[in-house]
């Protein structure tokens, strides 16, 4: 669609980036570009879809339902927002949802295992709450390993593929390392120490439109980038 080209070149701009950042810092790993399209209809979407884009991110259970009935079924849906447990049974409506990344509690976990009913498990990443905010969801730091490791052997419906975090907003002003990243980075780490899992299995979901960039050097294999790809938000939808 011709009135949307601003926004594929957006998104070209995204990933030619990021393939910057890797020739730069020699990192091979695959890196993951979520689209994340909240209050943006679904014309926008499917414009980029037919760019050759997959992996959306959407951040309201009802909005993700409505807009994966006028999409492809072939989308890659990613939940990224708050997740209520009475919202779960709804979600996994969604028959092409990809990944929750934002499983922030072990209640939320089990409710999300008790409806799941897929063929194969439901990806999920385990949020962590690196900068320790009381309005930010997701686990403390140090309880990543106990989580993790009662997720992966109670709850076969589940699938753990890594973790999340939304960093702070000074944090993300760094000019040198974010400690939010770091934090998410030395988690990883206790769960290759702790539960002797392969580092390479355990994938980082951070970064959005304000510190991307920081995240890929740091070592993210998933981004979260809205604004910069969509513009500003639609706030009276």
């Amino acid at each position: 669609m011709a009135q949307y080209s601003h926004v594929i070149d957006a998104l070209k701009g995204v990933q030619q980036r990021i393939s910057q950042i890797q020739q730069k810092t020699g990192s091979t790993r695959p890196i993951n570009l979520v689209a994340v399209s909240k209050t943006k209809p679904a014309e926008i979407i499917k414009a980029c879809y037919d760019a050759g884009h997959r992996h959306f991110g959407e951040n309201y259970v009802q909005e993700l339902i409505d807009k994966s009935k006028e999409l492809p079924q072939d989308i890659k849906w990613h939940f990224i927002g708050h997740l209520q447990s009475n919202k779960c049974k709804n979600l996994l409506e969604v028959k092409n949802i990809h990944m929750v990344e934002s499983v922030d509690s072990l209640k939320l976990a089990k409710t999300l295992s008790k409806h799941y009913n897929g063929p194969q498990p439901l990806n999920i990443m385990v949020q962590i709450n690196t900068s320790g905010e009381t309005n930010k969801g997701g686990i403390n730091p140090g309880q990543c390993v106990e989580v993790v490791q009662w997720i992966q052997t109670e709850l076969r419906n589940l699938k753990f593929c890594g973790l999340m975090t939304i960093g702070s907003v000074e944090a993300s002003n760094s000019t040198t390392e974010n400690p939010d990243f770091k934090c998410l980075l030395d988690c990883r780490k206790q769960l290759v120490t702790g539960l002797s899992m392969e580092e390479e299995l355990i994938d980082l979901s951070m970064g959005m439109s304000s510190d991307y960039e920081m995240a890929v050097q740091m070592g993210s294999t998933n981004v979260r980038v809205g604004s910069t790809i969509f513009g500003a938000r639609e706030y009276n939808k």
